[in-house]
């Protein structure tokens, strides 16, 4: 029999050779159901043979048959190639994800930056979808470490925007959106339009979002900053969805996407005008790790957020 030492010698495929070897109590014939050519199943019985010390098929009368030694074998190769398929077949199973069947958590951390309707609509379309689904909405912010909780798995994705996202993460472009200012009815820039310059943009009093980390300055501050500009923040607030109402009942000014300050202009008394100091589109993403790249759950879960974002951009068009 095969001596312990003699275990790390044998693959699985050797293991499915000895059974059909044995079933079929012929070379030839175990051959054709392998796939497989006479001469190669005769070398590899030849190297079980070798492991087992044992002969394992012998002639009798004009055929072949198993040894006491070989009958032995069957039942534990049996059950061995049963796990097999059980742990390689069910990974293939696995990645059948069936989203009305599903029961697990899904975790999402995006910026509130967003279209306001942009996490309801994902919330909304995964309840739909996958009714057994718990989603859970994390939010961005200094204290929170996204690029080490992807990695960890304890968020799925990550949505928002970077001038430079993180090269270690998978990135899906979501949509873009042009840059504009908010402002309030009654703001100068909205009276006097010609006036609103560059110059007086940047010493307007401006509205901003927390940083995401200590010393970040966020992607409108960076893009100046790479121009040799500043501007003057006179507020900064990490609920980035109380700004509109800021802004609204004073002179502040909010730089963002004009989707985000499109949903806002029926409710309160604002206005959008152009941003003066040239932004390039802002990108909005959604940020995975390669350690969730191949899943069903998180692939499934991205194509729903990117269908919601398509949705979104298309009704806003």
């Amino acid at each position: 029999m095969t001596k312990p030492s003699d275990a790390a010698n044998i693959d699985l495929h050797l293991v499915k050779v000895l059974h059909t070897v044995i079933t079929e109590r012929s070379v030839s014939r175990a051959a054709m159901r392998l796939g497989s050519s006479q001469p190669q199943v005769s070398a590899q019985l030849r190297r079980l043979r070798a492991l087992t010390g044992d002969a394992l098929l012998v002639r009798a009368g004009g055929g072949m048959v198993p040894t006491e030694a070989a009958q032995a074998m069957l039942v534990p190769a049996e059950s061995l190639l049963r796990e097999a398929e059980a742990l390689f077949g069910g990974a293939r199973v696995q990645r059948r994800f069936e989203p009305q069947r599903a029961e697990m958590t899904l975790r999402i951390a995006a910026s509130d930056y967003l279209d306001p309707q942009f996490l309801p609509g994902v919330a909304a379309e995964l309840r739909r979808a996958a009714p057994g689904l718990t989603l859970e909405i994390h939010p961005l912010s200094a204290e929170f470490d996204y690029r080490r909780k992807l990695a960890s798995g304890e968020v799925d994705l990550v949505i928002g925007n970077w001038l430079r996202p993180p090269d270690e993460l998978h990135l899906g472009r979501l949509l873009s959106d042009e840059v504009v200012c908010l402002v309030a009815a009654d703001h100068p820039a909205v009276k006097n339009p010609r006036s609103w310059t560059e110059e007086r943009y940047l010493d307007a009093e401006h509205i901003a979002p927390m940083p995401l980390h200590p010393g970040a300055l966020g992607v409108i501050d960076e893009h100046l900053a790479a121009r040799g500009l500043k501007r003057r923040i006179a507020v900064r607030c990490a609920h980035f969805g109380l700004a509109p109402r800021m802004v609204a009942d004073s002179r502040l000014v909010l730089t963002t996407g004009r989707q985000f300050c499109q949903r806002y202009l029926g409710a309160l008394p604002l206005r959008i005008v152009r941003c003066p100091a040239g932004f390039p589109p802002m990108a909005y993403y959604q940020l995975w790790h390669d350690r969730a790249h191949a899943a069903p759950a998180q692939r499934w879960l991205r194509e729903q957020v990117r269908d919601v974002a398509r949705a979104l951009a298309g009704s806003a068009a």
